[in-house]
């Protein structure tokens, strides 16, 4: 096929998948059901892999489909399916308007010692170790931080600017968006490989993913044996390299006639620019001159099978009333596990499987969701942690359960995610405003959804805190409503292994926000 519409689809499909894929990331109001967030991510291949590691059904197994893709049409995947890739293509394309000369790649070696390094390193920690070297190079994962800790903020900031300009208008159709930031450490990792890939892809095309990316490797080595590819017909080929110039991936050798297939992410371009028409996209040919046993694909084929074998801010929850503190609190917080999500059953069942992709972070309504530093360690870098000095778990929400790609948190019933215990509550009467100024406050006990915080007599008419922890879910509602600064009175305590809590006796489904105007 030698059509120049090929190159038009793949532009029109890999703009489109993008654009599905920022969209999914900064929906900070979660318009888009999750039922269609589910299918666009079914075909990422290391959130496929990983899910379906987890439960094992073929439904979750969307990797097979795309190594199907990549045996029979190439690095198909590279091209259409990987947001990643398309943000690259995207960011070439600008280098190559600044600056003609970017545009100019021309034949290159494979980088074959650093490729498969990688990818062997990759495989060897991800089965030792865990997978954090495999989500800290995933491409989707990238992504995804990307988006979540830059994209989204940004376009929040967009939105309060226009709802401003509305506003004065008197416009209410836009409504302004707190905007919750990370702690700053957490930003370097997405810093550096925005920096990193935007850099290689305005200079050097696709060398990220040539070099650097262990999926593009891995599909790079399937690639090899794929039916469909590029082609070079030698009777017509005038050897005037445009072709090669052109080539994102350098993987053009116009002047042997051929082209590296394992670096190849069909893209196309190759064809719009060969004046002779002398490059097509179409079934290999076989040669028939002689017969040599190809033992690197006897390798390829022997190592996959081991491979495979192997919204906007609630408000807190206190009114107008609640008193604020005079003095700071002084008993640090003993908090001696991370309370990680709803669903991930255990910190280590969670580390194991969570690629860190960002995606529960953006899509939490509360923003309670944060990328930890060393909260679980150096493996789990990036990975969702809770943060109840920055929001709280609302009682009736299982919205990251559903948007997992990995199974990292398990689909959970609401019912069932509501009588999940993922911390328990602890009172540290020593900074509660009671004692220390005699103060009447009460801010943890209104917000508790399960009563599991409630108020006993103190002294004189005052009531302080008192705390019943098997009916404690671990939201975090009393640890953000506590006004006490820098540590709070009251706070939840991880559960290294989620546990089930007892069914409170009166259930407060909603935290009820005070009414300004009771007209």
């Amino acid at each position: 096929m030698r059509s120049h519409n090929l190159r038009s689809f793949r532009i029109l499909f890999s703009a489109i998948v993008l654009i599905c894929f920022i969209a999914i990331f900064i929906d900070f109001k979660n318009l888009i059901p999750t039922k269609y967030i589910n299918i666009i991510l079914s075909l990422q291949f290391i959130p496929s892999l990983l899910k379906f590691h987890n439960i094992g059904t073929l439904a979750s197994a969307g990797f097979i489909a795309v190594l199907i893709l990549t045996f029979l049409t190439g690095r198909t995947y590279c091209s259409f399916l990987c947001p990643l890739g398309a943000g690259q293509d995207l960011n070439s394309r600008i280098g190559g308007k600044i600056r003609k000369k970017f545009r100019r790649y021309g034949f290159k070696k494979p980088h074959t010692i650093i490729r498969y390094t990688l990818l062997g390193a990759t495989i060897i920690v991800t089965i030792i170790w865990g997978v954090y070297l495999l989500t800290l190079l995933d491409p989707y994962s990238i992504f995804g931080r990307f988006m979540t800790h830059f994209g989204k903020p940004v376009v929040i900031v967009l939105n309060n600017f226009v709802a401003w300009i509305l506003h004065k208008f008197d416009v209410y159709t836009l409504d302004h968006i707190t905007i919750k930031g990370f702690q700053l450490l957490t930003y370097s990792i997405p810093l550096i490989f925005l920096f990193l890939v935007g850099l290689l892809s305005l200079t050097k095309g696709r060398l990220y993913c040539n070099m650097i990316c262990p999926l593009g490797t891995l599909l790079g080595l399937f690639s090899k044996i794929s039916i469909f590819r590029i082609r070079i017909d030698e009777t017509k080929c005038t050897k005037c390299g445009r072709c090669s110039v052109g080539c994102k991936s350098s993987c053009i050798d116009f002047l042997q006639h051929k082209v590296d297939i394992s670096r190849c992410v069909d893209c196309y371009s190759c064809i719009n620019i060969c004046q002779d028409k002398a490059i097509s996209y179409g079934p290999v040919r076989l040669k028939k001159k002689e017969h040599k046993t190809d033992t690197e694909k006897r390798k390829f084929i022997a190592g996959s099978l081991i491979l495979m074998l192997g919204l906007p801010q609630i408000l807190k929850s206190q009114d107008k009333t609640t008193p604020v503190p005079k003095k700071e609190s002084t008993v640090r917080e003993n908090k001696t596990c991370p309370v990680c999500p709803p669903g991930g059953v255990s910190i280590e069942n969670f580390n194991i499987d969570c690629t860190a992709c960002s995606l529960c972070i953006a899509a939490c309504p509360n923003g309670v969701l944060v990328p930890a530093l060393l909260q679980y360690g150096v493996a789990g870098m990036m990975q969702p942690v809770m943060d109840y000095h920055k929001s709280f778990c609302t009682y009736n929400c299982t919205k990251c359960t559903e948007v997992c790609p990995t199974y990292a948190l398990h689909p959970l019933a609401l019912e069932a995610k509501k009588l999940t215990q993922i911390g328990k509550v602890n009172f540290v009467k020593d900074n509660c405003i009671v004692k220390t100024e005699k103060t009447a406050c009460g801010a943890c006990s209104e917000a508790c959804p399960t009563k599991a915080v409630f108020m006993i007599p103190y002294e004189g008419n005052l009531l302080i805190p008192e705390v019943n922890t098997e009916i404690c879910c671990g939201c975090g509602h009393c640890e953000y409503a506590c006004p006490t600064t820098p540590y709070k009175a009251i706070y939840v305590d991880g559960n290294p292994v989620h546990v089930a809590a007892r069914p409170p006796e009166n259930i407060q489904t909603e935290i009820k926000t005070p009414v300004d105007f009771p007209f």
